[in-house]
C-alpha cells in the first residue's frame, strides 16, 4: 500500500515539475504567460473534514457532500481526525462527540489550541441545553443533533463557510452566457438548460470558480476523484470531452480550452 502511494505521489510530482517547465517554455516562445492555479488555492474552496465513527452516518454524509460538489476526507476516530485537521487545509469540519481514541470535544479543544480556525459543526445525540452550550464553549461553531437531515447539515456548512470568509458566498457562477446555480443545481447556456451528471457538474463548478486560470489534470483528479485513480489515466480527458459536448459543442463562443500538456481553462475567447 505504501509503495503504491509513493509511486502515485512521485508521478504527481513529476507531472507538476513538467507543468512548470512547460510554463516557462510557453512564456519564452510567446512572450506572455498564463497562471496555473495551485493545489492549495483550488482545494481550499471546497474541502470538508468529517470525523465520525458510525460507518452508516459517515457514508451518508460523505456521499451527500460529494454529490453536492465538495471533496471530503473522512476520519473514523479522534486521533486520525486531529492529524488531518492539523496537516491538511479545510474549509469546514463536521465532528461527532462520541469518538474512539480521542473524543470530539477534546479534538476541537486541541485544534483550537493549535490555532486552527476552521469552522466546526458538532454532531451529537445529546439534546440537553447544557451539552450544546459546552460544545459551543469548547470551540464549536454550530451544534447539530442526531438524527438530522442532510439538507440541514449542508445548509449549515454553507452558512459557516460564508461567515468564515467574511463575505456572502455566490450561489450562482457565470462566465459569458454559461451559468450554474449551486442551490438548484441547474446549468444554463443562454436559454438552454443543460443536464449534467454529478462528476460533470463538479468539474464545471470547479472550472467556473477559477475562470481564466489553468487547472492541471492532477488537480482535477484530486478534486473530482480524490486520488482514487492513477494520475496517468485518461479519465480527466474523457470527462472534459463529455462536458464540452454538453456546454460547448452546440454553442458559441467555445468556453473550455485546452492548454496542451498542462491542463484546461474556462474563459471567454
Amino acid at each position: 500500500m505504501h509503495t503504491i502511494f509513493a509511486i502515485s505521489y512521485v508521478k504527481r510530482v513529476i507531472e507538476e515539475l513538467g507543468n512548470i517547465l512547460r510554463y516557462h517554455l510557453f512564456q519564452a516562445f510567446f512572450g506572455f504567460s498564463y497562471r496555473i492555479i495551485t493545489k492549495k488555492e483550488i482545494i481550499r474552496a471546497m474541502r470538508i473534514l468529517l470525523v465520525e465513527d458510525d460507518s452508516k452516518i459517515a457514508s451518508f454524509v460523505v456521499n451527500g457532500l460529494r454529490q453536492a460538489g465538495y471533496a471530503v476526507d473522512h476520519a473514523a476516530d479522534g486521533q486520525e481526525g486531529l492529524h488531518l485537521a492539523l496537516t491538511e487545509p479545510y474549509d469546514a469540519a463536521v465532528i461527532d462527540v462520541m469518538l474512539p481514541k480521542l473524543d470530539g470535544l477534546s479534538l476541537i479543544q486541541e485544534i483550537r489550541r493549535k490555532k486552527v480556525n476552521i469552522p466546526v459543526i458538532i454532531l451529537s445525540a445529546r439534546r440537553a441545553v447544557d451539552d450544546r452550550v459546552k460544545g459551543l464553549q469548547t470551540g464549536g461553531d454550530d451544534y447539530l443533533i442526531k438524527p438530522f437531515s442532510f439538507s440541514e447539515l449542508l445548509a449549515r456548512i454553507q452558512a459557516l463557510i460564508r461567515r468564515a470568509g467574511g463575505t456572502i458566498q455566490a450561489t450562482r457562477l457565470e462566465v459569458g452566457d454559461l451559468s450554474l446555480d449551486l442551490l438548484t443545481r441547474k446549468v444554463m447556456r443562454g436559454d438552454t438548460e443543460i443536464l449534467l451528471q454529478p462528476r460533470e457538474f463538479a468539474l464545471l463548478e470547479y472550472l467556473l470558480r477559477q475562470p481564466g486560470r489553468v487547472i492541471s489534470k492532477t488537480m482535477i483528479l484530486e478534486h473530482v476523484w480524490e486520488l482514487d485513480f492513477d494520475p496517468q489515466t485518461n479519465v480527466v480527458d474523457v470527462l472534459v470531452c463529455r462536458l464540452r459536448n454538453k456546454v460547448d459543442r452546440d454553442f458559441e463562443p467555445k468556453l473550455i480550452h485546452t492548454i496542451r500538456g498542462v491542463g484546461y481553462v474556462l474563459k471567454l475567447p
